[in-house]
């Protein structure tokens, strides 16, 4: 099933993060592995010193999205921003923002102002943002093309730690994608089951231990999730109840 985001028609739901890996080669692998069709790249952070990474993405055939990664003003988001829509000759971003280094936080304030000046300018603005369902309202209104909510902090594991939120979220007109927090693949299902449109990850894969086993289960994960969405789960109750209800039952006047 494809899904359109920003102006791109794509049929994987996973985006995967190229930051971290130990070499190229171990991300073709793992790229590969994912079935991804995007592949994020921070402008601002260094890139495996093995192997060319941007000529291995481009061979793959995979949408290169830059990332604003390491910027911590809108002035510094919207000048790398720039520079990577020329370099790369692209009309999308990955738009980070971050409130301090310690806990990789968004600025909320200084990315509502990147968004605005990126996307008048007629950037499709990928914007990274809290679980704030708030934000991400403001950021809609200021021309946000997708909003991507983080499930936890960066590179923590620690998954979606507020599921009602990211699920007031995906109410939005826009595509939301899960981006920060996912460790392991039932966590990626279950940003799919809760409405996301995509899971954007890095650390999940590039620090596993097995980084292509980890790809190819979030891979699975993801198709998974996206079945049972449409598949629609049984409501939550209170109180048990049967699978096989007795009312009915011909044999149980007989027995009776």
């Amino acid at each position: 099933m494809t899904w359109e985001l920003a102006g791109r028609t794509l049929t994987s739901r996973l985006l995967l993060g190229t930051g971290g890996m130990s070499s190229v080669d171990s991300m073709e692998k793992a790229l590969i592995a994912s079935g991804a069709e995007v592949a994020t790249v921070a402008m601002r952070r260094h890139t495996p010193a093995k192997g060319d990474l941007y000529g291995m993405l481009r061979n793959a055939g995979v949408h290169i999205l830059p990332n604003t990664a390491g910027c911590h003003t809108a002035r510094e988001a919207v000048l790398t921003a720039r520079l990577a829509a020329e370099a790369l000759g692209c009309d999308w971003v990955k738009l980070e923002v971050i409130a301090d280094d310690d806990t990789l936080l968004p600025d909320t304030n200084e990315l509502l102002i990147a968004c605005e000046t990126l996307a008048a300018e007629g950037m499709h603005v990928l914007a990274y943002t809290s679980d704030d369902p708030v934000a991400a309202r403001r950021l809609v209104s200021a021309g946000a093309s997708a909003v991507m909510p983080a499930g936890a902090p960066i590179g923590t594991g620690m998954g979606i730690l507020n599921p009602h939120n990211i699920q007031l979220i995906t109410q939005l007109e826009v595509p939301v994608l899960v981006d920060a927090g996912i460790g392991t693949a039932s966590e990626a299902c279950r940003a799919i089951e809760l409405g996301c449109d995509g899971v954007l990850l890095a650390s999940a894969v590039t620090r596993a231990q097995n980084p292509t086993a980890m790809a190819h289960a979030m891979r699975l994960a993801i198709q998974a999730g996206e079945y049972a969405a449409g598949a629609g789960r049984i409501p939550v109750r209170d109180h048990a109840q049967a699978s096989s209800p007795m009312e009915g039952r011909a044999w149980r006047d007989a027995v009776l």
